[in-house]
């Protein structure tokens, strides 16, 4: 059996991963696939909780420059999260994964509303999370409840799953000789503006030191190998 170097992980995923074509609404076939990688992690015998953008749904900046009050667009953005936590759950029942979403934002109808020891006995049980509404407060974005989620569930690492295999110095998509990182500290990603996560989540990152790695999500092999200890994408520590 294979040894892990991480035994419960909080999965950061941005709305687009969900996306169709363009990287907007809910893709049925994107849900499974992702849910496909969960249950891969799940049977390793790793505690799975997620934090998922709406990103493919509503773009509160889109909002502002439209004149829109940044509270109500944040909160619009919190509700698009909801219904994506909605499609990954019932994309990973489908595969016999049992999952449940907890909402910052109460609604009763459709998820429990987030509490700490609940969530962890969820974890315990088996049963992934799926944590929808962000932080439940504007203001702050959901790499920042992403965070925060992971350090109230003890997790071991906050994964950042992206589209490209780590961070580099610059896009890789327009610069053929962009240098990718395999190890940052937090003060330089901070410092080089690296965007890995939002400053308010690196920060808070740091100071309760929680690692984050940085990884394709789209290449089948990277999440497992990252469990297992070998060297994937970019991991940014103290």
């Amino acid at each position: 059996m294979e040894t892990l170097s991480y035994h419960r992980i909080l999965l950061k995923l941005g709305g687009e991963a969900l996306g169709g074509v363009g990287g907007t609404g809910i893709d049925p076939i994107r849900a499974n696939h992702i849910a496909q990688r969960v249950r891969e992690v799940r049977e390793m015998g790793v505690d799975v909780a997620i934090v998922i953008g709406g990103g493919n749904l509503w773009r509160g900046r889109v909002g502002l420059e439209l004149g829109m009050d940044r509270a109500t667009a944040d909160y619009m953005g919190m509700l698009a999260t909801v219904m994506n936590a909605l499609a990954l759950m019932d994309a990973c029942e489908s595969i016999g994964v049992i999952t449940r979403v907890q909402s910052a934002i109460l609604m009763q109808s459709v998820a429990e509303p987030y509490i700490r020891r609940r969530a962890i006995r969820h974890l315990e049980k088996g049963r992934v999370v799926i944590f929808g509404g962000g932080t439940g407060n504007p203001y702050f974005s959901t790499d920042t409840a992403a965070a925060l989620r992971a350090m109230e569930i003890d997790a071991d690492v906050l994964i950042k799953a992206t589209k490209v295999d780590g961070v580099y110095d610059s896009d890789p998509k327009l610069n053929p000789e962009a240098k990718k990182f395999d190890c940052l500290t937090y003060l330089d990603t901070l410092n080089r503006r690296l965007q890995v996560m939002d400053s308010t989540a690196v920060s808070l990152c740091m100071e309760n030191k929680l690692p984050i790695l940085v990884l394709n999500l789209w290449d089948e092999h990277a999440l497992r190998r990252a469990l297992v200890g070998e060297k994937v994408g970019t991991l940014v520590t103290a």
